[in-house]
């Protein structure tokens, strides 16, 4: 069995690693474990800095060199002191953007057991793969979500403005969603076969994992 250790941003990554991302692969042949990352002495989740973030991927990928390591964090939001983010902060393709630091990030870590990921430009723009079912939580929704997302090639493309970002569309639009809540209760009923088939980078992900 392959044991899959994910380091989350957040309660909402953290619940759909262990709600949709378990549930969905082969339990015979992967085990996945989120771990939220610790940003404070008394706080998990989010990311302040990439310093803070380091040490614990090295320290889990050489504490435990036979399980797999991998990260879901917003490309949305990344700490400017994330490796090549400065330097790519103009990048014109959005998929060479994320490929680009996603292998900056993976030579920082250098660990053989590592696999880098991030998410295009927060969970939330996953939701987008399906809006119609919103309905089920959120009335009359999935029309504005439609006409939200339809401007853009893919959920990933969605922009990562502070006041357009998925989640913040998503607000608008759901007065009371909540992240933690709703976020995997949606995608479940949205299914991760929908979402990989929406979603070209978070499907290569969960690829190179199938391919373990």
């Amino acid at each position: 069995m392959k044991r899959v250790i994910v380091f989350c941003e957040g309660q909402t990554e953290e619940t759909f690693v262990r709600e949709v991302l378990s549930n969905s692969f082969d339990p015979q042949r992967f085990s996945f474990t989120p771990i939220l990352f610790n940003t404070s002495k008394n706080h998990k989740g989010g990311i302040v800095s990439y310093k803070k973030i380091k040490w614990q991927i090295e320290n889990k990928c050489r504490e435990d060199p036979g399980a797999y390591v991998t990260t879901l964090i917003d490309l949305y939001g990344l700490p400017n002191d994330f490796p090549k983010k400065q330097e790519l902060g103009l990048h014109t393709c959005l998929y060479e953007k994320a490929e680009a630091l996603e292998k900056a990030f993976s030579d920082d870590i250098s660990q053989s057991n590592f696999i880098s990921n991030l998410a295009l430009h927060e969970f939330e723009g996953l939701l987008f793969s399906d809006v119609s079912k919103f309905e089920s939580w959120f009335n009359a929704a999935a029309d504005a979500l439609e006409q939200e997302a339809s401007t853009f090639e893919s959920p990933e493309h969605i922009n990562d403005d502070p006041l357009t970002a998925p989640s913040k569309r998503i607000l608008r639009i759901c007065k009371e969603y909540d992240k933690i809540l709703h976020g995997s209760l949606i995608a479940i009923d949205i299914g991760l076969s929908t979402i990989r088939s929406k979603s070209v980078h978070f499907n290569s992900w969960l690829s190179k994992i199938e391919s373990l």
